[in-house]
């Protein structure tokens, strides 16, 4: 089949309410912003000018709504964003801490999110894809588990690149994200996800341990505002990170982030990256996710490519 689509992605579509003031009465005020991390990978590919599409669900709701209609403004594919009539879209309430780091409390028992079944998922969107991508927050639940987990044996047998970005929200577990690392070409993983998984902050360690028992391809971890390692082959490279005076928030860091990785790997291929690739590869995303993280919310909006290379021009 030919392949229409750059990126294809399954996954959570939320809103995360976000503090943002307080009103006269001194009640904080909460900024309902669109929110769930493949599309914020699928926004900025977009503006980098790759052509997406996303399989998800949301409530026929007043938020499902918004959601559907911020995630086409961006220009993402909706038409495997399934409506569900009974039960509403998930909702995330997020604390922001004074340097930056977050605390989520989801309403979602359950949410559309996790409502996504087998049947529902169009198979073309992902067979006409070059890369297909994962998280695991959806699979919190048996039905939307079964969907994720079929797409990634579509995604496997189409010829995809598989990339995968765990998401750690314990207690939401191992098993899932043991599953997505049997299953992936590409591993988006952040410093703390490699502690709770090993038991290490020695990331080298970790990332050792990750590649000899799932023999995955290319290994990203994400350090924060220390920057970024890619293990690839016998290569290690790190780049440090971009640090901003004006940061607000981290939302969207690590997605903005995977995005651009994915970019990399569109545009130069999987097959013989130098340690030269994998220098511009990580210089650009961590340039990409230190821009993400001086902004409210994710989705709306990413960087442009040209933000991002006057960005490391001028750092």
């Amino acid at each position: 089949m030919e392949k229409i689509y750059d990126v294809t992605a399954l996954g959570e579509l939320l809103i995360d309410f976000t503090e943002n003031g307080t009103s006269a009465q001194g009640n904080p005020l909460l900024e309902a912003n669109p929110g769930g991390a493949p599309c914020n990978v699928l926004a900025m590919l977009e503006k980098l000018g790759k052509k997406t599409a996303f399989i998800g669900k949301v409530g026929k709701d007043m938020f499902g709504e918004q959601l559907k209609t911020a995630v086409e403004e961006v220009g993402i594919d909706t038409r495997n964003l399934v409506m569900d009539e009974e039960v509403h879209t998930t909702l995330a309430f997020v604390h922001t801490y004074p340097d930056g780091d977050r605390d989520f409390s989801f309403y979602r028992n359950p949410g559309a999110d996790m409502m996504l079944k087998k049947e529902e998922v169009d198979e073309d969107l992902i067979r006409g894809a070059k890369i297909f991508h994962f998280g695991t927050l959806s699979s919190t639940h048996e039905g939307v588990r079964e969907a994720t987990r079929y797409a990634i044996d579509v995604a496997k047998e189409a010829g995809c690149i598989v990339s995968f970005d765990p998401n750690l929200r314990p207690p939401l577990w191992k098993a899932e994200i043991e599953y997505g690392l049997s299953k992936c070409d590409v591993l988006k993983i952040s410093d703390n996800e490699v502690e709770f998984l090993f038991g290490t902050t020695d990331y080298d360690e970790g990332a050792r341990l990750i590649r000899e028992k799932y023999q995955i391809p290319l290994v990203l971890i994400t350090l924060g505002k220390d920057g970024s390692r890619a293990y690839y082959k016998d290569l290690r490279v790190e780049v440090p990170g971009f640090v901003q005076e004006h940061t607000i928030e981290t939302t969207g860091a690590g997605d903005t982030f995977c995005a651009n990785s994915l970019n990399y790997i569109l545009e130069h291929g999987m097959e013989e990256l130098t340690e030269e690739n994998l220098k511009e590869l990580l210089t650009f995303a961590n340039a990409a996710a230190s821009l993400i993280t001086t902004r409210k919310g994710a989705l709306r909006v990413m960087p442009t490519r040209e933000e991002i290379k006057n960005f490391i021009q001028n750092v």
